[in-house]
């Protein structure tokens, strides 16, 4: 558990999001072994303990001694009727035509701290990216407030052959990636319908109380 004002060891570049959900602060960092760790507050910011079982050390960043640590995207929204947190990460990639160090891909990726899922690919080919943001934001327009229009933005920063340089930052607009994301909550949203009546009729075959099992 971490104090209001304390660091882990090897951690840095935070970035936190409220989870009303949870009625939770929610922090990913990064840290020296190529993890991302993330932890979890109830009393705003007083006290932090590492979210082990759930998000903390699932992702990884470029792992060896020259590795950088780098702020991640890091949000939350209320997409199709549901919380979820959308990041974006680099992945490190080596393809066979490049030599020295390996590019990073930025991906992005959709959670709602039971399932996690990679959306994909979201900078330039060639682009080496490094640190990001997110952006999204959601309008109603017409009558009876039943049109809605929703935007996901990523900004990174640009790099080049894996030099300390920035040659700026890129903004990109994530439409395609924001559909994947509605329909991949639409999968989930049908599993867990499944597996919850596949868990009520277990349970009234067998005869066990809902409130031990399955739930």
């Amino acid at each position: 558990m971490l104090s209001k004002g304390m660091s882990d060891g090897g951690c840095s570049d935070p970035s936190v999001v409220e989870w009303e959900k949870d009625k939770k602060l929610i922090m990913m960092t990064a840290c020296d072994g190529g993890r991302r760790r993330v932890y979890e507050s109830g009393d705003m910011g007083e006290s932090w303990t590492e979210a082990l079982g759930t998000l903390s050390r699932v992702w990884g960043n470029k792992q060896g001694e020259s590795v950088k640590h780098v702020g991640s995207g890091f949000i939350t929204a209320t997409i199709e009727d549901r919380d979820v947190m959308l990041v974006t990460l680099p992945v490190y990639v080596k393809k066979a035509e490049t030599r020295g160090n390996p590019k990073s891909e930025l991906h992005l990726w959709l959670t709602d701290n039971t399932h996690i899922v990679d959306i994909g690919s979201v900078s330039g080919e060639g682009d080496d990216a490094a640190a990001s943001s997110l952006l999204y934001k959601r309008s109603t327009r017409g009558t009876g407030n039943k049109e809605n229009k929703e935007e996901l933005i990523a900004l990174y920063e640009k790099k080049k052959g894996g030099k300390e340089n920035s040659l700026g930052m890129v903004s990109v607009s994530l439409t395609e990636q924001l559909e994947r994301v509605k329909k991949v909550l639409a999968t989930w949203q049908e599993v867990d319908k499944s597996v919850s009546q596949l868990c009520v009729s277990l349970l009234a075959q067998k005869g066990i109380s809902t409130n031990t099992v399955c739930s």
